[in-house]
């Protein structure tokens, strides 16, 4: 990461300089992330978590489009910032990913996911969410997110 940033304790950074000053990322917390984004989240005024990052070529598929997986990815990431408030401090995975593709997106789109926790449990919290690029919807998706014990 070629900006500035403060290094929290858990792992969440905090951008204080460069294009994506006052947003955050978790850094190089997961490797594969790491490796197709960076992926960068920040709360609202009003509380709700949008998470963005800017389509380059090395995101493309043969057609000149995102390719899908690179749009999965991060909805998955979107999925987790989205429910941070209900997964806590828990360590937890993907036990269910669902994706529809509604729209292409172009290398410098921006692209931008919203979403919003639909139930949180003991074990289990349920999020949707739209990515858009560039303001127009590209992905729509659904996971559930199991709260789980952390394995090394």
């Amino acid at each position: 990461m070629a900006e500035q940033a403060t290094v929290w304790p858990d792992g969440v950074i905090d951008v204080i300089e460069g294009p994506w000053a006052g947003w955050r990322t978790w850094g190089e917390l997961d490797a594969f992330e790491s490796m197709v984004g960076p992926f960068y989240w920040r709360a609202g005024a009003d509380g709700a978590i949008r998470c963005a990052f800017r389509a380059e070529p090395r995101h493309m598929n043969a057609s000149g489009f995102m390719h899908g997986g690179c749009l999965m990815t991060f909805a998955d990431y979107s999925a987790f910032a989205i429910g941070m408030s209900a997964l806590g401090d828990d360590w937890s995975v993907t036990a269910a990913f669902n994706a529809e593709f509604v729209g292409a997106v172009s290398a410098g789109a921006l692209v931008e996911a919203g979403g919003e926790v639909i139930r949180g449990g003991r074990s289990l919290v349920f999020i949707r969410g739209l990515v858009t690029a560039d303001g127009d919807p590209a992905l729509s998706f659904s996971v559930v997110a199991k709260k789980a014990a952390r394995r090394s």
